[in-house]
């Protein structure tokens, strides 16, 4: 059975805004799924439908095996949920902060304190445990509200860009934390804006554009779609044009300026050697070689027409939607039994509707 499973899930907000267009996607249980897109592409929307905090307007969606709107509280039950802003009381301690997330789950008093410590442990804060959170780094909370997200042992963990704006030591030790819990045998659902995280931690990646799935694969069979690795070549100057016609019959020259010309390696790195020789034999001095593969950066241009970072078009087109998102959520909020802030003492639902 999938961890997530989602058929025709769409969302259109208030004036007409269609935010998710009606996106199938499965996520299978203990798989490390990243979800990326441009900035109003529909990604925040559906992590908001998936964790109940939006009613999708059509389609439907399955996470743990329960139904997102028919069966909600199960669904807020079975996940954890640690969005972009921590919403961490600052005089509270960790310990006070991971103790009432327990109690908010319904865990008992006797186990929450035990809980909290391991939990702590767990995410490097033993030594601030009894620090106020307000004294903590950007990197401490991160780990705190991702400690505080497990405190209920969620079968499906939902990370909303987990490590923005923190530095490259604090991004590599949620990197390693979600790794083990993955090993552990949680289902990790991952949003983020580098690309790097989503090439080390994802099993499969899912790129959504337009409000529309636009690729979904591994990160390896992205790449190899983009087209072919190519080697770049610098040579003396005034050599290039001579040297484009010698690399020519070993692939597709993709351009000559600056001294550098890049041809494609059909054959990967096993064509270098072949073309180093040829350019050898026509007497021409190579300064320096470097084999560039396709990256997911590549990949995301090719199937968006955007950077990740970037807004372009599609962003501009959908500006509305995130507080289209934030009014539709408020009134889903308190629509009645099902609604996200229902919560029957669940932290899940609690924490998340900051």
């Amino acid at each position: 059975m999938a961890a997530i499973e989602a058929r025709g899930l769409a969302r259109t907000f208030s004036g007409g805004v269609v935010a998710v267009a009606g996106i199938d996607f499965d996520v299978a249980a203990g798989e490390i799924y990243a979800f990326l897109g441009p900035n109003g592409a529909g990604k925040t929307t559906t992590v908001r439908m998936l964790t109940t905090l939006l009613r999708p307007t059509g389609g439907s969606a399955h996470v743990a095996g329960f139904d997102v709107v028919r069966e909600a509280h199960k669904v807020r039950s079975s996940i954890g949920v640690a969005l972009q802003e921590a919403a961490l009381d600052p005089l509270m301690t960790g310990t006070e902060l991971m103790i009432l997330s327990a109690t908010l789950h319904g865990i008992a008093s006797s186990d929450a304190r035990r809980r909290a410590t391991a939990l702590l442990e767990r995410v490097g804060l033993t030594g601030a445990a009894e620090r106020r959170v307000g004294t903590y780094s950007g990197g401490m909370r991160r780990r705190l509200d991702l400690g505080m997200a497990l405190v209920h042992e969620p079968r499906v963990l939902f990370l909303d860009e987990p490590t923005t704006g923190l530095d490259p030591l604090s991004r590599r030790a949620i990197w390693d934390e979600v790794r083990t819990l993955n090993r552990d045998g949680t289902t990790v659902f991952l949003t983020t804006q580098y690309l790097e995280e989503a090439d080390q931690l994802a099993n499969r990646i899912g790129i959504i554009a337009n409000g529309s799935m636009a690729a979904e694969d591994t990160p390896e069979a992205l790449k190899a779609g983009i087209g072919h690795a190519h080697l770049e070549v610098r040579l003396a100057e005034g050599e290039a044009e001579r040297a484009r016609r010698v690399v020519a019959r070993f692939g597709e020259c993709m351009h000559a300026e600056n001294g550098n010309v890049s041809v494609s390696l059909k054959n990967g790195a096993a064509d270098v050697a072949p073309i180093v020789r040829a350019l050898d034999e026509a007497g021409l001095v190579v300064e320096s070689l470097d084999v560039i593969e396709p990256t997911l950066d590549d990949v995301f241009l090719a199937t968006t027409g955007q950077t990740l970072e970037g807004a372009g078009a599609g962003a501009d087109a959908n500006a509305g939607a995130d507080r289209a998102a934030d009014e539709d959520a408020r009134a889903d909020r308190g629509a009645g039994a099902d609604g996200a802030a229902t919560n029957g003492g669940k932290h899940s639902r609690a924490r998340n509707s900051r």
